[in-house]
């Protein structure tokens, strides 16, 4: 194979991350011809309504999934916490990059913290997971509603007149956007999103010659980690909405996994962690899913799916 088609989606961290993939094959392969196809998702034509109205799992990957299957594409590039925790039938994981810091940033008016932030501040942010571990910190704190790319939230903040706005770092970094950054948040405050900072790269599972070249690129660490943390979300039904967090952490043969469920209001906040090895990854996802589940985790996700239906 000399040539491989390469879908995302069309927003410059996107395109930051499907070139990052390109690099990466390159540097194995040289003579690897790699062209990168757009796709629009329905993430992107949706602008004007909150995700977590949406409800919709594969809201920034379908139609690069349906692409992919079809052989409109022969892989995917995604960032990881936008793939649904069930891949649709006939897709696989090829490989995942080795992870940013998987961090939130804050960014605000005169670099206050969010300690820092004054009374009553109003904050952007359209992510279940960050409002309730935000309101949790700060009761008093008001939360805007804000969709877009990272460049365009930055811009909003200003435009609607909020005081501050939750990021991810990542994001941030890539687009080479840090000065911006007031405070990189502390995981025991505010826990990452489920594959935060890394980057998925989705192939069908019957190619057998792309899945030979993408194993080239597949970082382990991250690969044992972030394998943990889905299948943690994959337990609990998990998606936009509604607020989970989960982070793996991986040292030499060892994985330290947190899990998080929070109310909306962010009353309530139940979290844990274990520790097992690599290998044990994805059974430590279910067990501390069921954990926190038992643990009042049950009674929160219930009582938010009723407000859905």
């Amino acid at each position: 194979m000399n040539k491989l088609r390469l879908g995302t989606r069309g927003s410059q961290l996107a395109l930051w991350q499907a070139n990052k993939v390109a690099a990466e094959l390159r540097r194995h392969f040289p003579e690897l011809e790699i062209e990168t196809v757009i796709i629009k998702t329905k993430g992107d034509k949706i602008l004007d309504v909150a995700l977590s109205k949406i409800g919709d799992k594969g809201l920034f990957t379908r139609e690069i999934e349906n692409a992919l299957l079809s052989g409109e594409v022969d892989l995917a590039v995604h960032s990881m916490k936008d793939l649904p925790s069930f891949l649709a039938p006939g897709l696989v994981l090829g490989a995942v990059l080795q992870r940013e810091d998987p961090r939130d940033v804050l960014v605000s008016h005169h670099e206050r913290t969010l300690a820092g932030l004054p009374r009553n501040s109003i904050v952007g942010t359209s992510s279940l997971r960050r409002i309730a571990q935000l309101k949790n910190l700060r009761p008093d704190i008001r939360v805007a509603d804000l969709r877009g790319n990272v460049e365009t939230r930055i811009r909003k903040m200003a435009d609607q007149g909020l005081d501050a706005i939750i990021l991810a770092y990542a994001g941030v970094l890539r687009l080479g956007l840090t000065h911006s950054i007031a405070e990189i948040i502390a995981t025991d405050q505010v826990l990452p999103a489920v594959g935060q900072g890394a980057i998925a790269v989705e192939i069908r599972a019957d190619n057998e010659e792309v899945a030979a070249i993408i194993g080239n690129i597949n970082h382990g660490p991250t690969h044992f980690a972030t394998q943990a943390e889905r299948s943690f979300l994959r337990e609990l039904e998990g998606g936009c909405q509604v607020p989970i967090g989960c982070l793996g952490r991986v040292n030499g043969s060892e994985l330290v996994l947190e899990g998080l469920i929070a109310s909306l209001d962010g009353d309530v906040v139940l979290r844990d962690r274990m520790t097992g090895s690599v290998e044990q990854g994805e059974e430590m996802g279910l067990i501390l899913a069921r954990k926190l589940y038992e643990q009042g985790g049950r009674e929160i996700l219930q009582g938010i799916r009723r407000l859905g239906d």
